[in-house]
């Protein structure tokens, strides 16, 4: 099969493992830059141009569209859907995986356990909003941050009332959640492939950091789902549309809580957690899935 990965980078782990998996599996495997694509819209014949040349035979894409480029990134997820090509992420769950308020209600709406969290249209009380994700310490979010940025832990309610006006002031759009302590920095990671959880770690903030985003300096360790763990890992990338996902959870005292569903998660830290070969679990979801 001819097998295209959707990267900006080429030399990034996560492209780099792919382009290896594919190749050892005997597939033809291109990196494309998707901001290099020029979409050709016509009914009948739908093309894409990469560097002033036409794509052809391409049997199957993985995107890994980065956040910052989710518009063009997904139109062009979207150009290769129209030309009958399989994609392991699609074009309509990749943005709905995106929103992060959008993909908290989808969630919630299919009874999956998540932090409770609140959302305003710039609500001048701020006292309120604290108060009703169970006062302080609670977390802050920006809705456009990744890897942990724009993530705040506000200790005391004078703390989150100051964040929150400053986010207000420059209109910015956040959400406020109830801070887990019992989670104590850590959190789950299962990832998912067609259906099926092919890895799962535990990622722990460095000391003094609530965070535990890798990028921010936090460790990571192979853990064994819990069967009410691996049910919402599974549930929250179904509900979603997903076929590939890394789903983020926190540990607590009422059973897995649900932070966010990511659609394009990092192999680096996974595979080196858990020493499995999750971009080879990836070529073989395109190799059941295309004819």
């Amino acid at each position: 099969m001819k097998i295209a990965i959707l990267s900006r980078n080429p030399s990034l782990y996560s492209t780099a493992r792919l382009k290896e998996a594919g190749e050892k599996r005997g597939h033809e495997m291109l990196v494309i830059n998707p901001l290099k694509c020029d979409l050709v819209i016509e009914k009948k014949k739908p093309q894409i141009f990469y560097n002033g040349h036409l794509l052809e035979g391409i049997d199957a894409i993985i995107p890994r569209i980065g956040a910052s480029v989710t518009f063009y990134g997904t139109a062009v997820v979207r150009q290769f859907e129209m030309m009958k090509t399989f994609t392991t992420v699609e074009s309509q769950a990749l943005v709905r995986s995106r929103d992060k308020l959008r993909s908290l209600q989808v969630l919630a709406r299919a009874g999956l356990g998540l932090p409770k969290t609140v959302f305003t249209n710039y609500s001048k009380d701020t006292e309120a909003l604290i108060k009703k994700v169970g006062g302080a310490p609670c977390i802050i979010k920006l809705l456009e941050g990744t890897q942990g940025v724009g993530v705040i832990l506000a200790e005391t309610k004078s703390a989150a009332t100051s964040v929150l006006d400053a986010f207000q002031g420059l209109q910015a759009r956040v959400i406020v959640q109830e801070f887990i302590k019992e989670a104590n920095g850590s959190d789950i990671r299962a990832f998912v492939v067609d259906g099926v959880v092919v890895g799962a770690m535990k990622r722990q903030g460095k000391e003094g950091e609530f965070r535990s985003n890798l990028h921010r300096g936090g460790t990571a360790e192979i853990v064994e789902l819990s069967e009410e763990e691996e049910n919402a890992a599974l549930k929250a990338a179904r509900v979603l549309g997903l076929g590939v996902a890394g789903v983020d959870m926190l540990r607590s005292n009422n059973g897995p809580k649900i932070m966010e569903v990511n659609s394009s998660p990092g192999l680096e830290g996974i595979e080196k957690a858990t020493e499995k070969d999750i971009a080879k679990a990836i070529i073989r979801y395109i190799e059941r899935h295309v004819d």
